[in-house]
């Protein structure tokens, strides 16, 4: 694995992870049951420029690379309890601010960059519908040209930050029968008319990054808000997979890093049968493999962040966003055995972590779409032209084996 480093990737890290041990998520538990999003942290998050690192000066940001971005990241999850905060951030840097990035044209750039990078603005991004979650060929919101613009019909369900959002990335299809290739990216405003916001219904975890429906009826936008030219919305939407799924889960290796540090020092202060736990075989493997995992995670994460800046990616967004997410799902389970009751207990972290892990499971696409997305670009699934493009055919993308893309069954 080869990336560059330097010290100034270091203090992001020391400085995000200060800033959420400071600020951040002081009042999460309650929030957790109520479902509140953190709109003071969202904006402190902001003016410490975590939300434009990624963007060029010019709209707004520091022109920072996705490792630094990583690192950053890194460190706020090791500071900060909000794991749906982060979440939430992380649907509105990698999956709003980087389409408009890398696809926009200028007008548009300078018209919705700076206020996303300020916090001003918070972007959701609207793929999934009820029939349509991995399958993007069976997409059904439709975009019809009307003169000068496009009327879009459809409703997106899961959109994660939909309920507090003033900017979407809408995919739809200009033609049902092109299939994945009819498929093109728009930038849809909260207070167009034909857009209507339903909030839905609790969530096992993740509850302070809200989620909720968005319904768009013969909603009118002009041409000029059309993301990247017409029938490019599949390339556009595997791009900004590989970038969402490669940083994703960059704040939960702080996350196990800091519960791996919690559990060492429990198993250096708690004792059982007159001796310090982590003295019986079956504790100190448990964490001697949390360990292992923790490092194998980041190193898969800081590759797949490397690769972003090359043409094209490999497996890498896929195997990290895969096996980090399992591997927290892993860690917090064995977490429980290793606290007992405080672990299960809702008084204790575990137990809301490990709610929050198994979402990230499923965000960006689950681990079973993860496997077949891998698996295309493997070579595994070879085209089988006797099918109608199903599954595969949603979960690849298409002719590029999805090659960026994959499928959304994701909760965004």
């Amino acid at each position: 694995m080869r990336f560059e480093w330097d010290d100034r990737r270091d203090d992001l890290y020391r400085d995000f992870r200060g800033l959420g041990e400071r600020a951040l998520g002081k009042d999460v538990a309650e929030r957790d049951r109520t479902g509140e999003f953190g709109r003071d942290d969202w904006l402190l998050c902001a003016e410490h420029g975590l939300l434009g690192l990624l963007l060029p000066p010019e709209y707004g940001g520091s022109g920072r690379g996705p490792v630094a971005y990583a690192s950053a990241m890194e460190g706020l999850g090791y500071g900060c309890p909000d794991n749906g905060l982060m979440m939430a951030m992380g649907a509105h840097v990698l999956a709003a601010e980087v389409p408009v990035w890398k696809f926009g044209d200028e007008d548009q750039k300078r018209r919705y960059l700076p206020g996303l990078a300020s916090g001003r603005l918070i972007g959701a991004n609207a793929m999934t519908e009820p029939d349509s979650g991995s399958d993007a060929l069976a997409l059904t919101t439709t975009a019809e040209r009307d003169g000068d613009g496009y009327r879009l019909t459809g409703r997106k369900l899961y959109v994660t930050n939909a309920p507090v959002a003033d900017l979407f990335v809408v995919y739809a299809t200009v033609g049902r029968h092109l299939g994945f290739t009819g498929v093109t990216a728009f930038l849809v405003e909260r207070g167009d008319v034909g857009v209507s916001v339903k909030e839905q219904g609790e969530k096992m975890g993740l509850r302070t990054a809200r989620w909720g429906e968005l319904v768009l009826d013969a909603c009118r936008i002009p041409a000029s808000r059309r993301l990247g030219a017409e029938k490019q919305g599949g390339f556009v939407f595997g791009r900004t997979m590989a970038w969402e799924r490669s940083l994703l889960l960059a704040p939960w290796l702080g996350v196990l890093e800091r519960e791996f540090d919690e559990a060492l020092r429990h198993c250096r202060r708690r004792r059982q049968f007159g001796r310090h736990i982590g003295h019986f075989q079956s504790v100190a493997n448990r964490i001697v493999d949390m360990r292992i995992r923790w490092e194998l995670s980041r190193m898969l994460l800081y590759r797949a962040a490397a690769e972003l800046e090359r043409p094209r990616t490999t497996i890498f967004p896929e195997a990290g966003k895969l096996y980090v997410s399992e591997t927290a799902v892993e860690m917090l389970t064995s977490l429980t055995q290793l606290y007992g009751a405080l672990g299960y207990s809702t008084d204790g972290r575990v137990e809301r972590h490990l709610r929050d892990a198994v979402g990230m499971t499923i965000s960006s696409g689950t681990s079973d779409m993860q496997r077949v997305v891998i698996a295309g670009k493997l070579g595994v699934t070879w085209p089988d032209t006797s099918t109608d493009g199903g599954a595969d055919g949603g979960a690849d993308g298409g002719a590029d084996g999805g090659a960026d893309g994959g499928g959304s069954e994701d909760g965004r």
